[in-house]
């Protein structure tokens, strides 16, 4: 990449912080932008510990001007990003019935408006310079449908769709900027506790967040600590770009249930 900036929402923990340093590793100067910031000034400060150049801004991805106010510093601060990964995400499970409304604002406030809020303002600079990659980052959950998780699964279906149209709009106008769909399994992250970055305005009482079921919570965290490091995924990200893939899956765990889905749908 001639413009050696990358630009990572969501980039002060998780997968994100783990794109940080893979990218900063590889020479780019980093901008992260994230709502959480004690977090933020953490990683900022790792990251100078190994010398990679990394800015903070603090982000809220829902909202479109926060979008567009960090989008402007980024310029101004930096420069024109060669790699823009959208990345913020929050999760929140339960029955479709029982799911709160706030709940579903929530969650496609974070995962789907941050997502078209990061397009809208990056794209075009991306376009203009004829350079660049986007990655998305949707899930496996893009992908299936599984219980209990209505919310999420409908954001990042909508975030894959919006990869996949986008990746084919370019490709009709022969434009350098790529496009990749990150769609991990399970990784070690903290979304279970995604909670702690909840916006006031989508708060649900105390009690309902406590019925959502703290012994299923508890299994979740661990089956959750024993899955895939987010440097591996950072890991696979970073050569996915490199190769210009679209796809890119963390595992093959979920690849059978994925073939009975697409069994199903052509036998209509």
């Amino acid at each position: 990449m001639k413009n050696n900036i990358a630009v990572i929402t969501g980039g002060a923990s998780g997968i994100g912080k783990s794109l940080c340093y893979r990218y900063g590793r590889a020479g780019y100067k980093i901008c992260i932008g994230d709502i959480e910031e004690p977090a933020l000034a953490k990683t900022v400060a790792e990251l100078g510990k190994e010398e990679i150049s990394a800015y903070s801004y603090t982000l809220d991805v829902s909202s479109s001007s926060s979008m567009e106010n960090f989008t402007q510093s980024v310029l101004e601060d930096v420069g024109t990003p060669g790699i823009v990964c959208l990345n913020a995400g929050v999760g929140a499970g339960g029955p479709i019935d029982t799911t709160e409304i706030k709940d579903w604002e929530w969650i496609l406030a974070v995962n789907l408006w941050g997502v078209i809020f990061g397009v809208k303002n990056f794209l075009p600079i991306l376009k203009e310079a004829n350079e660049g990659h986007i990655v998305f980052t949707s899930s496996i959950a893009g992908h299936l449908s599984y219980p209990g998780m209505g919310p999420y699964n409908a954001s990042k279906h909508a975030v894959l769709t919006i990869a996949e149209t986008l990746y084919f709009e370019l490709e009709q106008i022969n434009s350098n900027v790529g496009v990749s769909a990150l769609c991990p399994g399970l990784v070690r992250t903290g979304i279970l506790e995604s909670d702690r970055n909840r916006q006031e305005k989508y708060r649900v009482p105390a009690l309902q967040q406590d019925e959502l079921g703290e012994d299923r919570k508890e299994l979740i965290q661990e089956i959750y600590a024993n899955s895939l490091s987010p440097d591996v995924v950072a890991d696979l990200v970073f050569d996915a770009v490199e190769a210009k893939k679209f796809y890119i899956f963390t595992d093959n765990a979920h690849h059978d249930h994925m073939r009975i889905r697409h069994q199903r749908i052509e036998s209509g």
